[in-house]
């Protein structure tokens, strides 16, 4: 049965989306009519169009690398890390002002791109990866538009959030989801010096989210989706976008300096473990809330009218 709630318009924190809202809703109410296939298609489409604005901030930063590795000047007075930096905080500032991004994404971005700073600082210390380009806007030999990158991802969490109206089954409490969030970004420093405790965070992950489900709603029913399937393939798409990096030259591992080769597919581990940091983080902002409809049956979507099974 259907809780009654109905979800506020992306609109209402994102006022750029108003003017869409009377056509989405056109749209939709013809797939509807138009029977089962098309109504599926449109969700479909729907949920692809949710995601590239959910993935708005990380998305002109990708474009950015790529377009500037292709056309931008080597005799440019302005170094191309400067002119990433400054593009990227144009970037933000555009967002902010147009109404495309609100200030609880902007504060997210803010502290996440401190935290992915401080690693970047010290991971480059320790020769993890470089940055092989000279600029003037760097910290201990971090570009500062690195921040960003890092800041892309938790901007990703908290519009996704939002967009999909997420409710959560069996959610872990911040006071046990805050200490394992530190535990993974100390040991990202720690397992240079003693021994690393990875094995050791993804089998805490797996106890705290193994019976998490996340429920989204893409148009006009939630659907469910276990927690810890998401973080998967996230990091699946960063590791994706990490690619994209390394294949414009923006930064290199040791063993990209002689000619480009893919990331080790063991980073994805690693990108598994930063998802849950971001999300812990993002969860400051946006506290996970209950699913009312959560006890519907395996398979059935979450608000749908079909018949739930005798107890």
């Amino acid at each position: 049965m259907r809780s009654g709630r109905t979800t506020p318009s992306a609109a209402r924190n994102w006022p750029f989306l108003a003017g869409f809202v009377a056509t989405e809703r056109r749209l939709g109410e013809r797939a509807r009519a138009a029977g089962s296939g098309p109504a599926f298609a449109y969700e479909f489409l729907r949920f692809g169009v949710k995601q590239g604005w959910a993935c708005l901030f990380g998305g002109l930063l990708c474009a950015l690398l790529i377009g500037t590795h292709l056309f931008y000047p080597a005799d440019a007075p302005l170094t191309r890390y400067d002119f990433l930096t400054l593009a990227a905080v144009l970037i933000q500032v555009a967002l902010l002002a147009l109404g495309m991004e609100t200030w609880e994404e902007a504060k997210v971005i803010a502290i996440y791109h401190v935290v992915g700073t401080a690693m970047e600082i010290f991971k480059t210390g320790v020769g993890s990866w470089i940055y092989p380009e000279a600029s003037l806007l760097r910290i201990a030999g971090v570009p500062l538009f690195t921040g960003f990158m890092y800041a892309s991802i938790g901007s990703y969490i908290a519009r996704v959030w939002r967009l999909f109206d997420f409710r959560f089954s069996r959610h872990p409490p911040l006071a046990l989801t805050l200490p394992l969030a530190g535990a993974i970004y100390v040991n990202f420093f720690s397992h240079h010096y003693t021994a690393d405790m990875r094995a050791v965070l993804f089998i805490a992950t797996g106890l705290l989210f193994g019976g998490t489900v996340v429920h989204f709603k893409v148009w006009q029913v939630h659907r469910r989706m276990p927690l810890l399937l998401g973080f998967v393939l996230v990091s699946l798409f960063i590791w994706l976008a990490e690619n994209i990096g390394t294949a414009s030259r923006v930064w290199l591992y040791p063993n990209q300096a002689a000619g480009w080769s893919p990331v080790s597919a063991a980073k994805l581990g690693s990108w598994f473990l930063l998802m849950i940091v971001s999300y812990v983080l993002v969860t400051l902002v946006n506290r996970p809330e209950p699913m009312p409809e959560a006890d519907a049956a395996p398979g059935q979507p979450v608000g749908s009218n079909a018949p739930r099974p005798a107890r």
